[in-house]
């Protein structure tokens, strides 16, 4: 089992829903994040005054799947969160010791499935 953690940009995530969703994910959790990578945040203007943006709002999407679909999985968080520029996110895979389904008490493969 893994942990696919993908940080991409809020208006990509439903494309990145429905594409995960085909690829064969069975569930996620979604978070509304604020962060920065290289680009280092932004510089706007409102109302003539130029000011600072450090942390730009993200979306966090978190997805425990079997170990035998997590590249389908990640080739679609890929391909649905390009848009080809600076800021469009980063994903992490992480090895996932146990899970449990906490109304059945499945364990492992069974409670994420």
């Amino acid at each position: 089992m893994k942990m696919i953690i993908a940080i991409i940009k809020p208006s990509r995530l439903d494309a990145v829903l429905d594409a995960v969703t085909e690829a064969g994910a069975s569930g996620m959790t979604v978070t509304e994040v604020r962060g920065y990578g290289r680009q280092r945040g932004k510089t706007e203007v409102y109302r003539g005054a130029e000011y600072e943006v450090k942390l730009l709002p993200k979306v966090k999407i978190e997805i425990a799947a079997a170990t035998d679909t997590v590249e389908k999985i990640v080739e679609a968080i890929t391909q649905s969160a390009n848009t080809g520029k600076i800021g469009d996110g980063k994903v992490f895979v992480l090895d996932l010791e146990q899970a449990l389904r906490i109304r059945t008490g499945d364990r492992d493969g069974a409670a994420i499935g």
